[in-house]
């Protein structure tokens, strides 16, 4: 998802996740210098179209090799970029996480850009 970026999700009060198709997703290291997150953007948007142009299993293995790294390089995956005991919840629904009551307490239109 690419840490949600040029996209109105729902974005966590700590900035550790955007809520998007319902589910929970980490968002980019903030700390990452721009050259270096969008190098790391070029690599996953790449290894991507790998992933659909690929005709082979060996492609395809390959490419999605490619695309966990670049989100690795990213902090979507991985160690979590943040500092603290805040478990990381990528990929659940907001309501069945830490963040809660945060969810219930947005407005019916953010949590619709969230769904």
């Amino acid at each position: 998802m690419s840490g949600g970026r040029g996209k109105d999700y729902p974005r966590t009060p700590d900035g550790h996740f955007f809520v998007s198709k319902g589910r929970l997703w980490r968002c980019t290291d903030p700390s990452l210098e721009d050259s270096e997150r969008r190098a790391a953007v070029k690599a996953l948007m790449q290894a991507r179209l790998a992933v659909r142009n690929a005709r082979y299993e060996a492609e395809t293995k390959e490419a999605r090799a490619k695309v966990d790294a670049a989100k690795r390089r990213l902090g979507e995956r991985g160690p979590v970029w943040w500092d603290g005991d805040s478990p990381d919840e990528g990929g659940k629904h907001p309501k069945n996480t830490i963040y809660a009551a945060w969810w219930e307490a947005l407005d019916p239109e953010s949590r619709e850009k969230g769904l």
